[in-house]
Formats: structure tokens, C-alpha cells, sequence
């Protein structure tokens, strides 16, 4: 009779754990980033409401992860969860494994948009010029500086220098264009984090409501569509012979980086654009407004990095290298404050398992825990001090009073893709537009630093928000710009 009355009270304390553990699930969303850093030191996981997360963090395990097949675990199934683009991205068919129809994109942001730099940064850099003393005088004077939320100023400028590298000027001058194209990545964000945590079932419906009210992603789309049809239409005719006009743009490269026995329509290319649109803004922005903030945070490296930005900017914009000072504390920057405390993102497509007997099953993420990896003290000695020139050669330091300490075994840069520093990613899956990502980080710091003394205006308020593992500044973060007398 007891063994009974036991036994009918299992279905229902099922119930109750299942409900407990959906419930706590829903706290990663508000904690994510403290959960991760907890949970460090171990292969774990931890579930959300949409999935279960898979993280591991030792070199062999990220190998494996690494060198899994796209058919197994997949970066783009993982991408598209992210951001939902059958309702942010005009309906596109994004595939859940790469290669499906071409990868040419890659070779259009590593190499082709990589080796356009010298020609994009000289005049990229007048313009950010031009628009930070614009941003300025759109605001009242305080005590002889200009105090302006900071996160904002930064997206706008990093919008305006992905508009001229991949469309050109001249599309960069359309007003309603640039507002949506700030507004897109928005509302991006806040549709796909709605769909997600939403029941399957009801996804199709609520993501169908919400992509009608997106207009960003209709005035992106409306722009683009034409010039990319007139492009098609030159393809054609330079494929029967005739001239047409040349092109040095992202619209022309992810074009003729498509597939030669099939090459992409106009629609595929436009949706290609504004899926490349939104991680060349989001990551950019973020690491750059973090980077202004530990300026303020650290002025001691102000005057280092404007002797030599004075000496070596020419030259930078020439090539789009150099700067290694000011490539340190960008790194740096980004290591303590990084925008994800989750990378290399995986989604399982078949059942997957680790050499530690760890299982991921259809559906479930392997990540390796980036910030945790980044602030460990094993691979970064005191790695919870802001270290500015941490990763700058040695002898490229001039620092007679040892102000500066330079504590790794050796030197790196922003760009590379390290085991232990998962910025960009993890491997043969790295991010192909890090070389471009980190010319405009500079410029736009280095422009920075060369016109302005920088002061924080935050009290004791704290200057981040938290969103699953992503950490983003907060947008009423003042900062004051003091020029720089001359």
C-alpha cells in the first residue's frame, strides 16, 4: 500500500523538478555571464529556456569542437537560431550548415575587403573626423567640453564607416538609409530574443507579427535590391564580352565570391549584406565604446598611445597595420570587457560526443566560456588588472620608469585567433572580417585620442547591462570631449 501510494507520487514529482528546472532556466538570461564565470574550470552545461549549452574549454576539447563536421556541429544552425532571420532578415534561407551554397563570402571580407583597407582608411578617417566634431556640436558645452552619451555616438560612427567600406560614399549620404541601418541592428536583437524564448509552436506566428513591424530591415532591403540587380545585370553582360564598370565594394566582392556553376541572385546577395550588416556593427561597436570607457578608466595611456598614433598614423592608413601600442590596449580592452562571455558556438546537428564522454544531443550548443578563459590567471598573470601593453613586443616599449608592465610570455595581436583569446572565434571558423573589424577600431579610437582628452561622467553607476552571456554598455553613459590644445 506504501510502495504504491510512493509510486503514484513519482509522475507528479517529475512534474514539479521539470517545472523547477524551466523556471531556473530562465535566470540565465538575467545572469548569464555570472553563471558561466561560476561554472568554470570543468566541461559543463547549463540549460535555457531555448537550449542546453554545452561548454568546454581545454585545448583538446575546443580542437575537437573545432574540427568537427559542419554536418555535425554547426556554427551557421547556431547563427541562425541567434538571430531568426525568417523574420529579421526579409525571409532568408538561411541554411543550417556552411558551405550549402558557397562560402565565397569569406574570401570577400578576409581577403578582398582585407586588401582594399589602404584605399578605404584615408578617406574613412576625415570623415570620422568630421562627424565626431559634428556629434559634438550637437551638444551644449560644459565647463568647456562636450558630455554625450557615449555607446550611441559610437554606433553611429561605426555605422558610417561600414556604410562607405562596403556601399561607398554615396550611398552613405542617404539619410533614410543610415537611419535604418542603425535602427536594424536594434531591432534585430530584440525580435530574435522574443522569437526565441518563445514556445516552437508559437514562434511562426509572433515572428511573423514582429517581422511585419520591422521597417529597418524593408528600407535596407528596398535600397540594396536595385543595385545589387544592376550588378547581376553587368555580370551578364561582362559574361557575353562587353564592358562594364568596375566596382570596389562588398556589394561587388560577396558577388563574385558566389558559386561559379551557380552564381547568387540579387535577393541571395542583399541577404547575404545584411547578415554580414549586423555582425560588422553589434561587436565593433561594443568593443570600441568599452575601449573609450578604459581610456577614461586609465589615462595614464593617453600619452603613450597619442605619441604613437602622432608618429605612425600616416603609415597605418597605408596599410592598414601598425599601431601596436594602441592594438595591445584594444585587445586588452576587449579581453576584460569582451561583448559575449560565449563563443565558438556550435549547434549539434547529429548527436556529438566528446572524448570525456560528454554527449550533446540534436539541437544542444558546444561553447567554450571566452571572458572565463580570458581572465584566467593560468594564461593571463594578474588577469583581473587592466594591463594596456600586455600583449606589445617588448622592445617596441619605451618605458623607462616602469610604468607599464608587459606580463605575457609573448607578444600577440588584436587579429589573432589564440586557444585561449576567442574574440574572433575559434579555428578554421574564426571571423574572416577581424582584420577590417580591427583597422576601423583604430581609427576611430585613434582618431579619438589624437583630437581629445576624455573624462568618464558616470558616478558610481554601473556602466554595463547584462542579456544572456552578453554584456553591452549602457546607453546613457555619458563621456566628456575635451579637444586637445595644439
Amino acid at each position: 500500500m506504501i510502495a504504491s501510494v510512493a509510486l503514484s507520487k513519482i509522475p507528479i514529482l517529475k512534474f514539479i523538478l521539470a517545472v523547477v528546472s524551466y523556471c531556473r532556466s530562465w535566470e540565465y538570461l538575467f545572469r548569464g555571464q555570472k553563471i558561466i564565470q561560476h561554472k568554470y574550470d570543468r566541461p559543463f552545461e547549463i540549460h535555457a529556456p531555448d537550449n542546453r549549452y554545452v561548454f568546454v574549454s581545454s585545448p583538446e576539447h575546443i580542437k575537437e569542437l573545432d574540427q568537427a563536421p559542419d554536418t555535425v556541429l554547426s556554427l551557421q544552425a547556431a547563427s541562425k537560431q541567434m538571430l531568426q532571420p525568417m523574420y529579421t532578415m526579409q525571409k532568408f534561407n538561411w541554411f543550417d550548415r556552411r558551405g550549402t551554397e558557397g562560402v565565397g563570402f569569406i574570401r570577400a571580407l578576409r581577403t578582398l575587403l582585407t586588401n582594399n583597407l589602404p584605399q578605404i582608411l584615408p578617406d574613412l578617417s576625415a570623415i570620422i573626423r568630421s562627424r565626431l566634431e559634428e556629434i559634438g556640436d550637437s551638444y551644449p558645452t560644459v565647463n568647456g567640453t562636450k558630455q554625450y552619451p557615449v555607446y550611441p555616438a559610437v554606433v553611429k560612427l561605426v555605422v558610417l564607416s561600414n556604410a562607405v567600406s562596403f556601399f561607398g560614399k554615396d550611398l552613405a549620404k542617404n539619410d533614410g538609409f543610415m537611419v535604418s541601418a542603425l535602427e536594424y541592428i536594434e531591432e534585430t536583437l530584440i525580435c530574435a530574443e522574443i522569437v526565441r524564448v518563445l514556445p516552437t509552436f508559437i514562434r511562426p506566428v509572433i515572428g511573423s507579427i514582429l517581422g511585419r513591424r520591422l521597417t529597418a530591415q524593408d528600407v535596407i532591403y528596398n535600397t540594396l535590391l536595385p543595385i545589387a540587380e544592376q550588378r547581376v545585370e553587368e555580370r551578364d553582360l561582362k559574361a557575353m564580352g562587353q564592358m562594364v564598370p568596375e566596382h570596389a565594394d562588398c556589394i561587388q566582392w560577396i558577388m563574385d565570391t558566389s558559386p561559379r556553376q551557380k552564381p547568387w541572385s540579387a535577393k541571395r546577395v542583399v541577404h547575404e549584406l545584411m547578415a554580414i550588416w549586423f555582425g560588422s556593427v553589434h561587436a565593433v561597436s561594443t568593443t570600441v565604446t568599452f575601449a573609450i570607457h578604459d581610456l577614461c578608466l586609465y589615462p595614464e595611456y593617453v600619452e603613450p598611445l597619442r605619441a604613437e598614433l602622432q608618429a605612425g598614423y600616416a603609415e597605418f592608413e597605408k596599410t592598414g597595420k601598425g599601431l601596436p601600442l594602441l592594438d595591445s590596449f584594444i585587445k586588452e580592452s576587449a579581453r576584460l570587457t569582451p561583448v559575449e562571455a560565449q563563443s565558438t558556438r556550435r549547434s549539434a546537428l547529429q548527436p556529438f560526443m566528446l572524448s570525456n564522454g560528454l554527449k550533446l544531443e540534436v539541437g544542444d550548443w558546444a561553447c567554450t566560456p571566452v571572458r572565463a578563459i580570458m581572465q584566467d590567471p593560468e594564461y593571463f598573470p594578474n588577469p583581473l588588472r587592466f594591463n594596456g601593453f600586455r600583449f606589445v613586443e617588448p622592445s617596441l616599449l619605451s618605458d623607462k620608469d616602469g610604468k607599464f608592465e608587459i606580463s605575457q610570455l609573448s607578444p600577440s595581436k588584436l587579429t589573432d585567433v589564440e586557444n585561449t583569446y576567442h574574440v574572433w572565434g575559434t579555428g578554421r571558423m574564426a571571423c574572416p572580417g577581424r582584420f577590417y573589424a580591427a583597422a576601423i577600431m583604430k581609427v576611430i579610437i585613434g582618431q579619438i585620442v589624437l583630437k581629445y582628452d576624455t573624462e568618464l561622467i558616470h558616478g558610481k553607476e554601473n556602466r554595463f547591462l547584462e542579456w544572456r552571456s552578453t554584456i553591452l554598455p549602457k546607453s546613457g553613459i555619458k563621456v566628456a570631449f575635451k579637444p586637445v590644445e595644439t
